[in-house]
């Protein structure tokens, strides 16, 4: 196992981090088994979903090992609207997968009223996977395969890690080059921390999902991200009621070399400069996105990423074990997350029922109370918010916000 996927996996005893990809499905398959069936014929026949973990060593890392993949757990909602559904999605996190049994389970909802391009009852699937599997990019490939995508999920390539003090001597000249890149001008420096708000307050209440649809015409000439991005700053000052120069996000983004992980991302720490009219906002947003892919594609980066997969596993199981969730910061690197993944084509069935719409709702944290996913499929985008008090404590008037705050088209 790669270190990265290491880390998740240690760290997830401490920070449950599973994934859910929700699959909305329009109506409900002719033959509900039949449906099902092909959704585990698919799983057995792909390597990534026929394995569990093995830790049993604290000198090295934990290995994948064959297994079979678990059957689908069928849920019936006492009252099956899409809001209801929504509300029991986000109970699936008290009960995280045991990857040393299987890193991934799939959940059925059928006959659900109210989805989202869905004129009668529909079929909601939602994948639950552990994130040393697969990060978002990756756990929406094996969830297409899942559904019926014929692209099959590629293999993570491996490669020698090489020997540590050797990768940290190059990570440390490539660094400095970095350095040297900065002052000339030549790429733009790292955003410094900001001032964490009450959206960075610890969740303490039960854990609220919400989900807001548009078409990719509506959004506008910006990409989906930003055009988000600069909704969710309008949104947040007027929640807030304030404007808060220092206001920010994390947002995730794919690193621009060849996967050699499981989890192959990385946080770029971007300014909503919500103080500037739309237009000059989303200038700013998509530059500072540009400045970050520019970093990531540095050699500094991918000298440190060598570095990292060097780090004997003791040493990093050690320092995992050293992490203290309980910890406060004055200062974060954004005030929310945004994630944004485009799940291909809208060519996925559950059985004889379309794909209508996907979503997806990142993980909250001790400092993270407040996360958005943007996850389209064909021409629909799904914004999603996923909160717990105190951080939103209305959260029916945050999403009032949002949805103004979206283009129309």
């Amino acid at each position: 196992m790669a270190p990265v996927d290491a880390q998740f996996h240690w760290i997830s005893a401490i920070l449950p981090s599973d994934q859910f990809l929700v699959y909305g499905f329009g109506g409900e398959p002719t033959d509900f088994d039949a449906a099902v069936a092909a959704v585990m014929q698919r799983a057995r026949s792909c390597p990534a979903l026929t394995v569990r973990l093995d830790d049993r060593g604290v000198l090295t890392y934990p290995r994948w090992v064959p297994a079979a993949p678990p059957p689908p757990r069928v849920h019936q909602v006492s009252r099956p609207e899409w809001a209801q559904c929504l509300q029991a999605v986000a109970r699936l996190g008290d009960d995280p997968v045991d990857a040393g049994v299987s890193p991934w389970r799939l959940h059925l909802f059928p006959g659900v009223r109210g989805l989202p391009g869905s004129p009668g009852t529909g079929t909601v699937a939602v994948l639950q996977v552990a994130h040393a599997l697969a990060d978002g990019a990756r756990a929406a490939r094996l969830a297409a395969w899942l559904f019926g995508r014929p692209a099959p999920v590629p293999e993570v390539a491996t490669r020698r890690r090489g020997w540590l003090p050797w990768r940290a001597v190059q990570a440390a000249r490539a660094h400095r080059r970095l350095e040297r890149d900065i002052a000339a001008g030549v790429l733009a420096p790292q955003p410094g921390p900001r001032p964490a708000l009450v959206t960075n307050s610890r969740p303490d209440g039960p854990p609220v999902l919400r989900t807001l649809v548009r078409r990719r015409d509506q959004l506008g000439d910006t990409t989906v991200t930003v055009a988000v991005l600069s909704a969710v700053s309008t949104a947040l000052s007027r929640h807030l009621g304030t404007v808060i120069d220092t206001l920010g996000a994390e947002v995730p983004m794919t690193k621009p070399f060849s996967r050699q992980a499981n989890n192959h991302f990385h946080n770029v720490a971007v300014g909503l400069h919500p103080q500037v009219d739309p237009a000059e906002r989303a200038r700013r947003i998509a530059a500072e996105l540009a400045q970050g892919r520019a970093r990531a594609d540095h050699p500094a980066t991918i000298a440190a990423n060598r570095a990292f997969a060097t780090v004997p596993a003791a040493l990093l199981r050690w320092g995992v074990g050293r992490f203290d969730p309980g910890l406060r910061s004055p200062t974060v690197a954004g005030n929310t997350v945004v994630s944004s993944v485009h799940r291909g084509p809208a060519d996925l069935r559950f059985g004889t029922a379309p794909v209508v719409l996907t979503a997806g709702y990142p993980a909250l944290s001790p400092m993270m109370g407040l996360t958005h996913g943007v996850h389209g499929i064909g021409d629909t985008i799904a914004i999603s918010v996923h909160t717990a008090a105190p951080a939103i404590t209305d959260v029916d008037a945050y999403l009032e916000h949002l949805d103004a705050a979206l283009p129309r088209g």
